[in-house]
């Protein structure tokens, strides 16, 4: 049997966190998650924090020889070339996590929440394609309160990702979450009663 494979993104701070939280804890769905892996990536000792010590000095590396997320994201949000760069060197770790995990599991459906879905080419490891979605007003708002950051810091790492509004014209499912949670939540549990075998026959974008 083909496992129904879920890749659940949109951009940052519109709620995905809150969606497989929620897929997790009610529908009791694996969810595997792209932030660990990358975080995993770059641990201490790895061969990519290494390299990326190498090629911004030691002073991207804390006092306990971890990276310095904080400062790199400084570089990265604010140089597309580095970004690249970065983001070459973690994703094919990322990707080699998922497959991995995805070949291991028995549950026939999982969820993958991978903000750089599209980003990374990473849309073939899904059968379908879930996008939470705000408005650029409120994703700022929420990235600001959530990560402490100024409106040019979040700004900066709103326009480094894909445009939402090219993630909803890709997507299969479309969450929008510029309301309440009690209204996303209802959108999950529309999709969650939806068949992915209808996926393979006739694709097609849906707004719950």
């Amino acid at each position: 049997m083909i496992k129904r494979i879920i890749g659940l993104t949109g951009g940052i701070a519109t709620g995905k966190t809150t969606v497989a939280n929620y897929l997790a804890s009610v529908y009791k769905i694996p969810v595997l998650d792209a932030d660990i892996y990358a975080r995993d990536a770059v641990s201490i000792g790895s061969p990519i924090l290494q390299a990326i010590a190498e090629r911004y000095g030691e002073d991207i590396l804390l006092a306990d020889g971890s990276l310095n997320r904080q400062q790199l994201g400084e570089i990265i949000f604010n140089n597309r070339e580095e970004r690249n760069w970065v983001e070459s060197s973690i994703h094919p770790y990322v990707r080699d996590r998922f497959l991995q995990e995805i070949a291991a599991s028995p549950a026939q459906t999982l969820v993958l929440v991978v903000p750089l879905l599209f980003e990374a080419r990473m849309t073939d490891l899904v059968t379908e394609i879930w996008v939470v979605s705000c408005s650029e007003e409120q994703q700022l708002e929420r990235l600001m309160q959530r990560n402490n950051l100024t409106l040019e810091q979040a700004k900066a790492r709103i326009q480094s990702q894909m445009p939402i509004s090219e993630k909803v014209a890709k997507a299969n499912v479309v969450l929008d979450n510029s309301s309440t949670l009690e209204m996303l939540i209802e959108q999950v549990d529309k999709a969650c009663e939806y068949d992915a075998r209808l996926y393979k026959q006739s694709p097609r974008k849906r707004t719950i």
